[in-house]
Protein backbone atom coordinates (compact mmCIF):
# COMPACT_ATOMS: atom_id res chain seq x y z
CA UNK A 1 0.00 0.00 0.00
CA UNK A 2 1.08 3.39 -0.85
CA UNK A 3 0.49 6.46 1.35
CA UNK A 4 0.32 8.53 -1.86
CA UNK A 5 -3.02 6.36 -2.54
CA UNK A 6 -5.61 7.37 0.19
CA UNK A 7 -8.68 5.96 -1.22
CA UNK A 8 -8.09 2.51 0.28
CA UNK A 9 -8.18 4.45 3.17
CA UNK A 10 -11.29 6.06 2.44
CA UNK A 11 -12.95 3.33 0.90
CA UNK A 12 -12.58 0.70 4.06
CA UNK A 13 -13.81 4.19 6.51
CA UNK A 14 -16.63 4.16 4.33
CA UNK A 15 -17.18 0.54 4.52
CA UNK A 16 -17.23 0.69 8.57
CA UNK A 17 -19.50 3.55 8.24
CA UNK A 18 -21.70 1.23 5.97
CA UNK A 19 -21.29 -2.07 7.89
CA UNK A 20 -22.21 -0.37 10.96
CA UNK A 21 -25.44 0.44 9.33
CA UNK A 22 -26.07 -2.16 7.28
CA UNK A 23 -24.92 -5.02 10.45
CA UNK A 24 -28.18 -3.97 12.66
CA UNK A 25 -30.84 -3.97 9.76
CA UNK A 26 -32.11 -7.64 10.36
CA UNK A 27 -31.38 -7.50 13.97
CA UNK A 28 -32.84 -4.30 15.19
CA UNK A 29 -36.24 -5.08 15.31
CA UNK A 30 -36.13 -8.44 16.69
CA UNK A 31 -34.05 -6.89 19.62
CA UNK A 32 -35.74 -3.85 20.13
CA UNK A 33 -39.13 -5.22 19.82
CA UNK A 34 -38.71 -9.04 21.15
CA UNK A 35 -36.13 -8.52 23.71
CA UNK A 36 -36.25 -4.65 24.68
CA UNK A 37 -40.13 -5.13 24.20
CA UNK A 38 -40.31 -1.77 22.18
CA UNK A 39 -43.51 -0.12 20.68
CA UNK A 40 -42.96 0.50 16.97
CA UNK A 41 -42.74 4.14 17.30
CA UNK A 42 -39.68 3.77 19.63
CA UNK A 43 -37.98 1.05 17.28
CA UNK A 44 -38.86 3.63 14.50
CA UNK A 45 -37.28 6.47 16.44
CA UNK A 46 -33.99 4.13 17.34
CA UNK A 47 -33.91 2.78 13.11
CA UNK A 48 -33.82 6.66 12.41
CA UNK A 49 -31.33 8.56 14.98
CA UNK A 50 -28.42 7.39 13.06
CA UNK A 51 -29.24 8.91 10.19
CA UNK A 52 -30.82 11.77 11.79
CA UNK A 53 -27.73 12.23 13.54
CA UNK A 54 -25.96 12.12 10.48
CA UNK A 55 -28.05 15.27 9.00
CA UNK A 56 -27.15 17.73 12.19
CA UNK A 57 -23.58 16.79 11.72
CA UNK A 58 -22.30 15.88 8.25
CA UNK A 59 -22.60 19.90 7.66
CA UNK A 60 -20.46 20.33 10.93
CA UNK A 61 -17.80 17.98 9.99
CA UNK A 62 -17.60 19.25 6.37
CA UNK A 63 -17.42 22.45 7.37
CA UNK A 64 -14.78 21.64 10.22
CA UNK A 65 -12.90 19.64 7.50
CA UNK A 66 -12.74 22.58 5.21
CA UNK A 67 -11.01 24.55 8.01
CA UNK A 68 -8.94 22.35 9.83
CA UNK A 69 -7.91 19.75 7.09
CA UNK A 70 -9.97 16.58 6.10
CA UNK A 71 -7.35 14.21 8.23
CA UNK A 72 -7.88 15.13 11.45
CA UNK A 73 -11.87 15.50 11.23
CA UNK A 74 -11.62 11.74 9.78
CA UNK A 75 -9.34 10.50 12.60
CA UNK A 76 -11.50 11.71 15.19
CA UNK A 77 -14.88 10.53 14.06
CA UNK A 78 -13.29 6.85 13.32
CA UNK A 79 -12.98 6.89 17.18
CA UNK A 80 -16.28 8.72 17.91
CA UNK A 81 -18.00 5.76 15.68
CA UNK A 82 -15.88 3.26 17.76
CA UNK A 83 -16.88 4.53 21.14
CA UNK A 84 -20.84 4.27 19.51
CA UNK A 85 -20.48 0.77 18.59
CA UNK A 86 -18.84 -0.71 21.75
CA UNK A 87 -21.43 0.94 23.53
CA UNK A 88 -23.95 -0.76 21.32
CA UNK A 89 -22.51 -4.07 23.10
CA UNK A 90 -23.74 -3.03 26.16
CA UNK A 91 -27.13 -1.91 25.16
CA UNK A 92 -29.48 -3.71 28.22
CA UNK A 93 -31.83 -1.29 27.79
CA UNK A 94 -33.67 1.10 25.10
CA UNK A 95 -31.67 4.25 26.63
CA UNK A 96 -28.44 2.71 25.93
CA UNK A 97 -29.12 1.56 22.71
CA UNK A 98 -30.81 4.62 21.27
CA UNK A 99 -27.52 6.79 22.48
CA UNK A 100 -24.83 3.89 21.07
CA UNK A 101 -26.75 4.46 17.76
CA UNK A 102 -26.76 8.67 18.12
CA UNK A 103 -23.06 8.44 19.02
CA UNK A 104 -22.32 5.49 15.61
CA UNK A 105 -24.81 8.24 13.56
CA UNK A 106 -22.60 11.32 14.34
CA UNK A 107 -19.20 9.31 13.88
CA UNK A 108 -20.66 7.83 10.72
CA UNK A 109 -21.31 11.45 9.23
CA UNK A 110 -17.44 11.24 8.30
CA UNK A 111 -18.43 10.26 5.21
CA UNK A 112 -18.82 13.82 3.54
CA UNK A 113 -15.48 14.51 4.37
CA UNK A 114 -14.20 11.24 2.71
CA UNK A 115 -16.79 12.50 -0.64
CA UNK A 116 -14.68 15.83 -0.27
CA UNK A 117 -11.36 14.36 0.27
CA UNK A 118 -11.94 12.29 -3.08
CA UNK A 119 -12.61 15.78 -5.10
CA UNK A 120 -9.64 16.96 -3.80
CA UNK A 121 -7.09 14.16 -5.04
CA UNK A 122 -8.98 13.02 -8.21
CA UNK A 123 -9.65 15.78 -11.56
CA UNK A 124 -12.80 16.28 -12.66
CA UNK A 125 -12.58 13.77 -15.45
CA UNK A 126 -12.37 11.00 -12.86
CA UNK A 127 -14.12 11.91 -10.63
CA UNK A 128 -17.76 9.83 -11.14
CA UNK A 129 -15.51 7.01 -11.53
CA UNK A 130 -13.47 7.79 -8.46
CA UNK A 131 -17.21 8.19 -6.58
CA UNK A 132 -18.12 4.79 -7.88
CA UNK A 133 -15.44 3.01 -6.11
CA UNK A 134 -16.23 4.63 -2.80
CA UNK A 135 -19.68 4.27 -3.75
CA UNK A 136 -18.54 0.04 -4.30
CA UNK A 137 -18.03 0.65 -0.05
CA UNK A 138 -21.44 1.39 0.53
CA UNK A 139 -22.43 -1.86 -1.51
CA UNK A 140 -19.54 -4.20 0.67
CA UNK A 141 -21.10 -2.61 3.58
CA UNK A 142 -24.63 -4.20 2.76
CA UNK A 143 -22.99 -7.28 1.44
CA UNK A 144 -21.26 -8.17 4.72
CA UNK A 145 -23.31 -5.85 7.50
CA UNK A 146 -27.09 -8.02 7.46
CA UNK A 147 -25.48 -11.37 6.61
CA UNK A 148 -23.23 -10.93 9.86
CA UNK A 149 -25.52 -9.63 12.00
CA UNK A 150 -28.12 -11.86 11.71
CA UNK A 151 -25.92 -14.84 12.31
CA UNK A 152 -24.20 -13.16 15.37
CA UNK A 153 -27.66 -12.49 16.46
CA UNK A 154 -28.73 -16.45 16.02
CA UNK A 155 -25.88 -17.99 16.66
CA UNK A 156 -23.65 -16.23 19.19
CA UNK A 157 -24.80 -13.28 21.12
CA UNK A 158 -25.71 -9.61 20.68
CA UNK A 159 -22.87 -8.47 22.49
CA UNK A 160 -20.41 -9.00 19.68
CA UNK A 161 -22.14 -7.71 16.78
CA UNK A 162 -20.53 -4.38 18.75
CA UNK A 163 -17.35 -5.91 19.49
CA UNK A 164 -16.78 -6.63 16.21
CA UNK A 165 -17.67 -3.27 14.38
CA UNK A 166 -15.51 -1.57 17.25
CA UNK A 167 -12.47 -3.62 16.18
CA UNK A 168 -12.45 -2.72 12.82
CA UNK A 169 -12.78 1.22 13.67
CA UNK A 170 -9.59 0.38 16.04
CA UNK A 171 -7.69 -0.96 12.69
CA UNK A 172 -9.38 1.91 10.41
CA UNK A 173 -7.82 4.85 12.80
CA UNK A 174 -4.13 2.80 12.47
CA UNK A 175 -4.30 2.69 8.52
CA UNK A 176 -5.54 6.24 8.41
CA UNK A 177 -3.09 7.28 10.57
CA UNK A 178 -0.53 6.14 8.89
CA UNK A 179 -1.19 5.98 5.41
CA UNK A 180 -3.90 8.80 4.68
CA UNK A 181 -1.73 12.67 3.97
CA UNK A 182 -3.89 15.50 4.34
CA UNK A 183 -5.53 16.78 0.87
CA UNK A 184 -5.99 20.12 1.57
CA UNK A 185 -3.12 22.86 0.99
CA UNK A 186 -5.25 25.89 1.34
CA UNK A 187 -7.39 25.49 4.50
CA UNK A 188 -10.72 27.64 4.21
CA UNK A 189 -10.50 30.02 7.25
CA UNK A 190 -12.60 33.47 6.73
CA UNK A 191 -15.49 31.69 8.70
CA UNK A 192 -15.48 31.52 12.06
CA UNK A 193 -16.33 27.90 13.27
CA UNK A 194 -19.61 27.81 15.16
CA UNK A 195 -22.84 26.69 14.80
CA UNK A 196 -24.20 29.36 13.73
CA UNK A 197 -22.33 30.11 10.44
CA UNK A 198 -22.78 25.81 10.11
CA UNK A 199 -26.25 26.58 9.56
CA UNK A 200 -25.97 29.74 7.59
CA UNK A 201 -23.80 27.55 5.62
CA UNK A 202 -26.03 24.70 5.00
CA UNK A 203 -28.78 27.55 4.34
CA UNK A 204 -26.77 29.06 2.00
CA UNK A 205 -25.93 26.03 -0.06
CA UNK A 206 -29.55 24.85 0.06
CA UNK A 207 -30.44 28.22 -2.00
CA UNK A 208 -27.10 27.79 -4.15
CA UNK A 209 -28.91 27.64 -7.49
CA UNK A 210 -25.46 25.55 -8.87
CA UNK A 211 -26.38 23.03 -6.36
CA UNK A 212 -29.34 22.55 -4.72
CA UNK A 213 -31.10 21.07 -7.03
CA UNK A 214 -29.10 18.08 -7.10
CA UNK A 215 -29.67 18.03 -3.13
CA UNK A 216 -33.50 17.46 -4.23
CA UNK A 217 -32.94 14.69 -6.12
CA UNK A 218 -30.31 13.54 -3.71
CA UNK A 219 -33.38 13.58 -1.33
CA UNK A 220 -35.93 12.07 -3.17
CA UNK A 221 -33.69 9.09 -3.96
CA UNK A 222 -33.08 8.14 -0.54
CA UNK A 223 -36.22 8.54 0.75
CA UNK A 224 -37.72 6.04 -1.45
CA UNK A 225 -35.01 3.45 -0.94
CA UNK A 226 -34.62 3.71 2.80
CA UNK A 227 -38.65 3.32 2.83
CA UNK A 228 -37.99 -0.16 1.14
CA UNK A 229 -35.06 -0.99 3.96
CA UNK A 230 -36.76 0.02 6.73
CA UNK A 231 -39.54 -2.49 5.90
CA UNK A 232 -38.34 -5.36 3.54
CA UNK A 233 -37.52 -7.54 6.44
CA UNK A 234 -40.85 -7.35 7.75
CA UNK A 235 -42.50 -8.10 4.34
CA UNK A 236 -39.77 -10.93 4.41
CA UNK A 237 -40.61 -12.34 7.06
CA UNK A 238 -45.07 -11.87 6.84
CA UNK A 239 -45.41 -12.24 3.68
CA UNK A 240 -42.47 -15.48 3.10
CA UNK A 241 -42.12 -16.81 6.23
CA UNK A 242 -38.42 -15.94 6.78
CA UNK A 243 -36.13 -15.41 9.50
CA UNK A 244 -34.21 -12.23 10.38
CA UNK A 245 -30.69 -14.26 9.54
CA UNK A 246 -32.35 -15.87 5.89
CA UNK A 247 -34.00 -11.98 4.71
CA UNK A 248 -30.96 -10.67 5.20
CA UNK A 249 -29.36 -12.34 2.54
CA UNK A 250 -31.18 -10.34 0.51
CA UNK A 251 -29.12 -7.44 1.11
CA UNK A 252 -26.39 -9.15 0.94
CA UNK A 253 -27.09 -9.73 -2.48
CA UNK A 254 -28.16 -6.16 -3.36
CA UNK A 255 -24.82 -4.89 -1.80
CA UNK A 256 -22.24 -7.01 -3.66
CA UNK A 257 -24.52 -5.95 -7.28
CA UNK A 258 -24.11 -2.38 -5.96
CA UNK A 259 -20.26 -3.26 -4.99
CA UNK A 260 -19.77 -4.43 -8.60
CA UNK A 261 -21.46 -1.66 -10.15
CA UNK A 262 -20.13 0.89 -8.88
CA UNK A 263 -16.73 -0.81 -8.69
CA UNK A 264 -16.00 -2.01 -12.24
CA UNK A 265 -18.67 -0.87 -14.25
CA UNK A 266 -19.36 3.47 -13.23
CA UNK A 267 -16.24 4.49 -15.03
CA UNK A 268 -17.70 3.29 -18.32
CA UNK A 269 -21.40 4.38 -17.83
CA UNK A 270 -19.88 8.06 -17.32
CA UNK A 271 -18.02 7.89 -20.54
CA UNK A 272 -20.26 6.56 -22.31
CA UNK A 273 -23.53 8.13 -20.66
CA UNK A 274 -22.58 10.71 -18.55
CA UNK A 275 -23.84 12.13 -15.46
CA UNK A 276 -27.30 13.00 -16.92
CA UNK A 277 -28.24 10.23 -18.84
CA UNK A 278 -27.07 7.52 -15.74
CA UNK A 279 -29.64 9.81 -13.30
CA UNK A 280 -32.15 9.71 -15.74
CA UNK A 281 -31.61 6.08 -16.41
CA UNK A 282 -31.49 5.31 -12.90
CA UNK A 283 -34.45 6.59 -11.82
CA UNK A 284 -36.45 5.28 -13.92
CA UNK A 285 -35.13 1.35 -13.04
CA UNK A 286 -34.56 1.86 -8.82
CA UNK A 287 -38.98 2.65 -9.31
CA UNK A 288 -39.82 0.18 -11.66
CA UNK A 289 -37.92 -2.19 -9.13
CA UNK A 290 -39.09 -0.55 -5.43
CA UNK A 291 -43.04 -0.55 -7.01
CA UNK A 292 -42.58 -4.45 -7.72
CA UNK A 293 -41.14 -5.74 -4.47
CA UNK A 294 -44.36 -6.94 -2.58
CA UNK A 295 -46.03 -8.92 -5.58
CA UNK A 296 -45.22 -12.43 -7.15
CA UNK A 297 -43.51 -15.37 -6.37
CA UNK A 298 -40.14 -14.91 -3.92
CA UNK A 299 -38.18 -15.87 -6.78
CA UNK A 300 -38.51 -12.51 -8.62
CA UNK A 301 -37.11 -10.55 -5.74
CA UNK A 302 -33.46 -11.41 -7.26
CA UNK A 303 -34.99 -9.50 -10.62
CA UNK A 304 -36.33 -6.60 -8.92
CA UNK A 305 -33.35 -6.20 -6.26
CA UNK A 306 -30.67 -6.59 -9.53
CA UNK A 307 -32.40 -3.57 -10.63
CA UNK A 308 -32.79 -1.53 -7.59
CA UNK A 309 -29.22 -2.20 -6.96
CA UNK A 310 -27.93 -1.54 -10.56
CA UNK A 311 -30.29 1.73 -10.80
CA UNK A 312 -28.96 2.67 -7.60
CA UNK A 313 -25.93 2.36 -8.23
CA UNK A 314 -25.63 4.73 -11.37
CA UNK A 315 -27.86 7.53 -9.02
CA UNK A 316 -25.32 8.03 -6.01
CA UNK A 317 -21.99 8.62 -8.02
CA UNK A 318 -23.94 10.20 -10.92
CA UNK A 319 -25.32 12.99 -8.50
CA UNK A 320 -22.27 13.47 -6.04
CA UNK A 321 -20.25 13.63 -9.47
CA UNK A 322 -22.73 16.48 -10.53
CA UNK A 323 -22.31 18.16 -7.40
CA UNK A 324 -18.49 18.53 -6.94
CA UNK A 325 -18.13 19.93 -10.70
CA UNK A 326 -20.59 22.65 -9.76
CA UNK A 327 -19.63 23.47 -6.19
CA UNK A 328 -17.13 26.00 -5.27
CA UNK A 329 -13.82 24.50 -4.66
CA UNK A 330 -13.12 26.12 -1.38
CA UNK A 331 -16.70 24.84 -0.24
CA UNK A 332 -16.71 21.46 -1.08
CA UNK A 333 -16.54 20.22 2.31
CA UNK A 334 -19.45 22.67 3.18
CA UNK A 335 -21.38 21.25 0.43
CA UNK A 336 -20.98 17.43 0.33
CA UNK A 337 -21.88 17.91 4.20
CA UNK A 338 -24.71 20.00 3.05
CA UNK A 339 -25.85 16.99 0.69
CA UNK A 340 -25.18 14.31 2.91
CA UNK A 341 -26.95 16.20 5.68
CA UNK A 342 -30.01 16.05 3.48
CA UNK A 343 -30.12 13.18 2.58
CA UNK A 344 -29.46 11.69 5.93
CA UNK A 345 -32.59 13.59 6.69
CA UNK A 346 -35.04 11.94 4.25
CA UNK A 347 -33.02 8.65 5.57
CA UNK A 348 -34.49 9.14 9.29
CA UNK A 349 -37.66 10.17 7.32
CA UNK A 350 -38.64 7.74 4.84
CA UNK A 351 -38.54 4.29 7.98
CA UNK A 352 -41.16 6.71 9.78
CA UNK A 353 -43.38 7.32 6.74
CA UNK A 354 -42.70 3.48 5.55
CA UNK A 355 -44.10 2.14 8.90
CA UNK A 356 -46.91 4.26 8.85
CA UNK A 357 -47.59 3.08 5.32
CA UNK A 358 -46.76 -0.67 6.15
CA UNK A 359 -49.12 -0.83 9.03
CA UNK A 360 -52.04 0.00 6.23
CA UNK A 361 -51.21 -2.30 3.86
CA UNK A 362 -47.21 -4.18 2.63
CA UNK A 363 -47.97 -2.91 -0.47
CA UNK A 364 -47.79 0.89 0.06
CA UNK A 365 -44.20 1.98 1.09
CA UNK A 366 -43.13 0.07 -2.33
CA UNK A 367 -45.62 1.76 -4.44
CA UNK A 368 -45.57 4.81 -2.77
CA UNK A 369 -41.42 4.63 -3.01
CA UNK A 370 -42.01 3.96 -6.80
CA UNK A 371 -44.42 7.13 -7.10
CA UNK A 372 -41.34 9.25 -5.50
CA UNK A 373 -38.78 8.18 -7.84
CA UNK A 374 -41.22 8.78 -10.72
CA UNK A 375 -41.40 12.20 -9.10
CA UNK A 376 -37.39 12.19 -9.32
CA UNK A 377 -37.32 11.15 -12.91
CA UNK A 378 -39.07 13.93 -14.01
CA UNK A 379 -37.29 16.32 -11.71
CA UNK A 380 -33.99 15.08 -13.25
CA UNK A 381 -35.24 15.44 -16.63
CA UNK A 382 -36.63 19.18 -16.06
CA UNK A 383 -32.93 19.77 -14.02
CA UNK A 384 -30.59 18.49 -16.58
CA UNK A 385 -32.46 20.09 -19.66
CA UNK A 386 -32.46 23.08 -18.18
CA UNK A 387 -30.03 25.84 -19.29
CA UNK A 388 -27.04 26.63 -16.95
CA UNK A 389 -27.86 29.37 -14.96
CA UNK A 390 -31.73 29.63 -15.46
Amino acid sequence: MKRSSPIFVLFFTIFIDLLGFGIIIPILGPYAKDVLHADGWVYGLIFGVYSFMNFVFAPVLGTLSDRKGRRPVLLITIVIAMVGHLLFSFSSSLILLFIARMIAGIGSANISVANAYISDVTPPEGRAKAMGLIGAAFGLGFVFGPPVGGYIYEHLSFEYIGYLTAGLCLINFVLAWIYLPESIKERNTENKFNFKNILNGLIEAGQNPKVNKFFVLFFIVIIAFSMMQSTVTLLFKDRYSLTASEGSYMFAYVGFLMAIVQGFFIGFFSKRLGESKMLLIGSIGMGLGLALIPFGPFYMQFIYFAIIAVSNGMIGPAINSLISKNADPTKLGQIMGANQSFGSLSRGLGPIIAGVLYDINYTFPYLAAGLIMTVCFFTAFVVVKRPEGR
